[in-house]
């Protein structure tokens, strides 16, 4: 038997990896394929060497074609005689590369998930890199272009301008995912069943790793350089229909409910800031109190609202980022980058409060409030790049 079986329209879950003490798989590398009749080929042959090598039969290649025009499904079926580890699916009512790849991972066995591109844009031999890495304990091996080692080969101007613009707006629409990852627009990785498992996924068009990263429980992230190929076969399934799903699927996530997401945390962490800020400010500045200078007592205000803030955003807000960062030295770095960012933060904060206060007269109660919160999205956007950057590993 060659084919899969095309899981029941529903809800796009991943199960459990089945239990077997007879010829377990380690990892299931899914394809979507639309038209590829030219590339399957010499895709699979170059998969299946790379994973015997590392898994001596212990591994699947999955196909999941869309019923293509070319008959790509008929020939992938033809190669299941010379490659044993190969399963073909052919779907014939639903469409999508995203919801290609999970209805794979939902037959696979895997307790490894992968992901490739059947055009050989994406490099085969660097998958050995990714399970690599899954094996020394990331939840997700991603393969990156904006990594030192990584690239795009010949790439037109307009064609980098669209990709730059898409991670912009990822990082706009998503920060907390598009801050963890140099490549978030990439559709080339490995991770682990467990990252994923139980996850009711709703993608919307080609970057399903947004939708992993997104909805999954990701905590130890790796990412390894590849330069992206140009197509040598076949022809580019990149139409305006891909830029307005794409656009969807941010929308989709970032309305998506569930669990508080970064931002949200981050945003009532600032929330107990602005309470030691306000308490503070009233013991210091207020006639009835201590009447300090204004000023004065706003930057001592600050700066145990920054402290305050430090340490409920190490904890809670990144804590995910910092699990495996808990050295000393780690924390004073990760404090010092967080008191520089929110210093240039409570700098604009001072300029806005003594703007609204002394010329314009305002309450300095509220015009201390409208000023926290214009500097809110700066502290985070900074903090995300700089203090709680993921790296690599």
């Amino acid at each position: 038997m060659t084919d899969l079986v095309v899981p029941p329209d529903g809800p796009l879950v991943i199960a459990g990896a089945q239990t077997s003490s007879v010829d377990p798989i380690h990892v299931s590398i899914v394809v979507p394929t639309y038209n590829e009749a030219k590339n399957i080929h010499e895709l699979i042959r170059q998969l299946a060497v790379i994973l015997e090598a590392q898994f001596a039969g212990r591994y699947e290649i999955i196909v999941v074609d869309d019923d293509s025009p070319d008959r790509t499904w008929e020939l992938a079926r033809l190669l299941v005689a010379e490659y044993p580890n190969l399963k073909v699916m052919r779907r014939t009512s639903e469409r999508g590369l995203s919801t290609a790849v999970i209805r794979g991972w939902q037959v696979a066995r895997g307790q490894w998930l992968g992901v490739i591109d059947a055009d050989l844009q994406h490099p085969p031999e660097v998958v050995a890199e990714l399970v690599s890495q899954v094996g020394r304990g990331a939840d997700i091996a991603i393969a990156s272009r904006h990594v030192e080692g990584g690239g795009v080969s010949e790439w037109s101007i307009s064609r980098r301008i669209l990709s730059r613009a898409a991670q912009i707006l990822v990082l706009l629409l998503l920060p907390e995912v598009a801050g963890r990852v140099s490549d978030p627009m990439s559709g080339y990785f490995v991770m682990r069943r467990t990252a994923i498992e139980g996850a009711v996924l709703s993608p919307l068009g080609y970057k399903i790793l947004l939708e992993v990263l997104g909805r999954g429980r990701v905590r130890w992230i790796s990412e390894v350089p590849y330069v992206f190929r140009e197509r040598e076969a076949g022809e580019s399934k990149v139409t305006r229909r891909v830029y307005v799903d794409y656009l969807r699927h941010l929308i989709r996530l970032r309305m998506a409910d569930g669990p508080l997401n970064r931002f949200a945390r981050f945003a009532l962490v600032g929330l107990s800031g602005v309470v030691v800020d306000m308490g503070l400010l009233f013991v210091l500045s207020d006639p009835s109190m201590l009447a300090w200078g204004l000023t004065r007592s706003k930057l001592i205000a600050a700066e145990f609202a920054i402290v305050n803030n430090f340490i409920w955003n190490d904890h809670w807000t990144f804590g995910d980022l910092t699990v495996r960062q808990q050295a000393f030295s780690q924390r004073v770095l990760r404090f010092t980058k967080f008191q520089i960012v929110c210093a240039m933060g409570v700098l604009i904060n001072t300029v806005l409060l003594n703007i609204q206060f002394n010329l314009l007269g305002m309450n300095r109660y509220v015009a201390n409030a409208v000023a926290i919160g214009v500097v809110t999205g700066w502290n985070f956007w900074l903090n995300l790049k700089l203090s709680w950057r993921q790296k690599p590993g």
